[in-house]
Formats: C-alpha cells, structure tokens, sequence
C-alpha cells in the first residue's frame, strides 16, 4: 500500500468468522521455487553450477528429470534452466567459445556458431545499455573472432546467424568485411616477402615491421585455413 495515495482499509470486524486463506489455498511463489531448484543444481553439481558456469550439452534438461525424479518438477527445472542459461555468465562461457559439458562435467561437443554469435549479441546489448562508450568496435572484433574460429565460409557463417536486427546485421557485415581485408594486407605481405628474397626478420627490417608478426602472418596466410 502506498500510504502517499492510499488510505487505510477498514479495521477487521472482530466478530465476524475469520476469512484467513488456509495455508494450503496460498498459491507456491514461483520465483522461489525456481531459486529453490537452481540450489539444488548447484548442490548436485558444482562443477557445472558453481563458480563457473560452463555450457550444457543439449538434452540435458531431460536427463536431469530422469536422473532426480523426486528432486526435480518438469515446470520448474525448465523455469530454472532458462534463468540459468539467460544469465551473463553463462552466456560469457558461451561466447568465450567454452565446449558443452555433461553432467559428469566432461566436455562433449562444440557450441554452434550461431549459438556463439547469438550470447555474443546479447552480451553486446546488455553492455551497450549501460555503458557511456561505444562498445561497437569491441564486439566487431569479438565477431570476426567468432567467425575465424567457426571454420565457416561467408555464406555459410551468415546463412546460419540471421537476425531480424537491422544493426546486429549490420555490425555483422562489417565484421566480415574487416575479415577480408585483413586476408587481403596478408595476402600482399606475403606476396611482398616472397619477391624479396629476404628473411623474414630482414624483411620486417627494411619495412620498420615486428618480425614476430610478420612470421604470424605469414604462417596464417600459408596454412591451410588461411
């Protein structure tokens, strides 16, 4: 009750029978039901609940109901699993580019590139909202890595991250276009270094280059994936 805008109800009839709600009429708060099941996981399963959160593997939420039938309530595992899975640490862990792990914390399988994609664009969103910078760059950068190591081409990169954002497309694209023109300085730098006849710490000499990135670069361009 806001006492500025509401005035006091009526005291109760002291004569009358009392209309108290029964304890088992009081609907269950969802809300510690969920936190009730969460502490539970995380009882059960510190390794994945704990101080770290790491990716689940899919299908997980199906071998939790028939691992712990009297533990746990289809509504509210599922409830508590996506609380869980929404949370900035867990997507961190999802984005970092962290395995799926079992319940016996094993790692089994990667995360999707579109699943990557997806916590990295919710993570930039909910920076973003808070913070007095421009965080734009930053992410850029954390897409083209996110890209580089999905293994995809362009095409398929972008046929399986499709959003409704005009902006996250956006920033997606430039992403990939920052992509390729580092591909293409390499390309040059390599062409460069091969018409010179030097080493490569002699031709980081003559152009005022570290040679340690010039050897990085060079091994990229060579190497199968580059």
């Amino acid at each position: 009750m806001n006492s500025m805008t509401s005035t006091p109800p009526p005291a109760p009839d002291q004569t009358s029978e009392s209309t108290s709600p029964d304890a088992s009429s009081i609907a269950p708060d969802p809300a510690r039901s969920v936190h009730a099941v969460l502490e539970k996981l995380f009882e059960l399963y510190p390794h994945l609940f704990g101080a770290k959160f790491l990716p689940l593997k899919l299908g997980i939420f199906q071998e939790l109901l028939a691992n712990h039938p009297e533990c746990f309530e289809r509504n509210s595992l599922k409830a508590a699993l996506g609380m869980h899975t929404r949370s900035t640490r867990y997507l961190q862990s999802v984005a970092a580019g962290e395995k799926r792990h079992d319940l016996q914390g094993v790692a089994v399988e990667d995360v999707s590139p579109e699943h990557v994609y997806l916590a990295l664009l919710e993570l930039f969103r909910r920076r973003q909202a808070r913070a007095r910078e421009d965080l734009r760059p930053k992410f850029r950068a954390q897409l083209r890595q996110a890209f580089e190591a999905s293994g995809l081409t362009r095409q398929e990169y972008l046929a399986r991250v499709q959003t409704n954002d005009p902006e996250a497309t956006a920033l997606l694209e430039e992403a990939l276009a920052e992509h390729h023109e580092a591909l293409a300085r390499q390309d040059a730098l390599l062409r460069a270094f091969e018409s010179s006849g030097k080493s490569a710490d002699e031709f980081a000499e003559m152009y005022g280059l570290d040679p340690r990135a010039v050897t990085a670069a060079l091994q990229r361009r060579r190497s199968p994936a580059g």
